[in-house]
């Protein structure tokens, strides 16, 4: 490796709820580093997925959607956005073809603003019925963010992402590299025994159930061939401990059976996986819970 030639850095990737940017991080790192739902605020935390080359690092960074905050876990998922407006070597605003461009036009003022190089990746063109429609919403684009480099994508089928990535590459600076060159994420392994049980919630269950909850791992116990791990599913109220439980523990036992397999094909290893599931009345709203949960530094 050439030291004088060798390029890193941190490239950010911000954008709405649900307009694939978990998808699209997915695909470039080429890891399942980001939980993907079709429901809103999947992503809560800023979480790093790092690809490295014997030429270059790339330090790419997953953001929560931007949006009106409601209560303070919401106001500490818009702090993770906002601040990866101001420590990005490239910054790249995710959209899609069913997006409004005046959506959320105070985080776009900011976007706007920023001298980084900014590409604008249009996601979901695969749904896009005609050229003449997909031009069209580019020119509307242009307008928002005129400086932006556009690349329209479709995360989900692969397509024009290998372009964006050797634009990318293009725009890192020289540099030697931020973290080992076997590191794939900043974040420790108990994180994705969080995220893939939150995950799984997100798929079974309804409504405002999902966004209630908390996952804290409190036991990981590593052995050669398997995997000791007992979490704790925390929620708001009584109501929901019983929700999420269901009758006979039938809902927790799927939730524990489908995110146990997702967390042996993630570490390679036999899992045994304890859940329970305790009841912290209006921790969303609790600075002393978002510290404990990591939201708040």
């Amino acid at each position: 490796m050439e030291e004088l030639t060798h390029k890193a850095g941190f490239v950010n990737i911000v954008g709405n709820p649900n307009v694939g940017k978990s998808t699209l991080m997915n695909d470039l790192v080429g890891e399942r580093i980001s939980i993907i739902t079709s429901k809103a605020q999947t992503t809560r935390h800023r979480i790093m997925g790092i690809v490295n080359t014997p030429d270059y690092q790339i330090v790419f960074s997953d953001t929560p959607g931007v949006l009106q905050p409601k209560y303070k876990l919401q106001e500490s998922m818009l702090s993770f956005s906002e601040g990866a407006l101001t420590d990005a070597d490239v910054l790249v605003y995710v959209t899609d073809v069913v997006e409004n461009p005046s959506k959320n036009s105070d985080f776009l003022t900011k976007v706007a603003k920023e001298q980084m190089p900014l590409l604008l990746v249009i996601n979901k063109i695969d749904l896009v019925k005609s050229q003449a429609e997909l031009e069209s919403l580019i020119d509307s684009w242009k307008q928002v963010l005129p400086r932006a480099e556009v690349f329209p994508v479709s995360a989900k089928e692969h397509f024009n992402v290998s372009n964006l990535m050797a634009r990318i590459v293009e725009l890192l600076p020289v540099s030697p590299p931020f973290f080992g060159k076997d590191a794939l994420t900043d974040k420790p392994a108990r994180f994705f025994v969080t995220e893939i049980i939150r995950e799984k919630i997100l798929l079974l269950y309804e409504k405002e159930i999902p966004y209630s909850v908390e996952v804290i791992v409190e036991k990981f116990e590593e052995k050669e061939s398997s995997i000791h791990i007992m979490a704790v599913i925390f929620v708001e109220r009584e109501s929901q401990k019983g929700i999420i439980i269901g009758h006979k523990g039938d809902k927790i036992k799927k939730v524990g059976m489908e995110a146990r397999k997702d967390i042996q094909q993630f570490f390679g290893k036999n899992v045994f996986l304890e859940l329970f599931v305790k009841v912290e009345p209006d921790w969303r709203n609790r600075e002393n819970k978002l510290r404990t949960f990591g939201y708040i530094e």
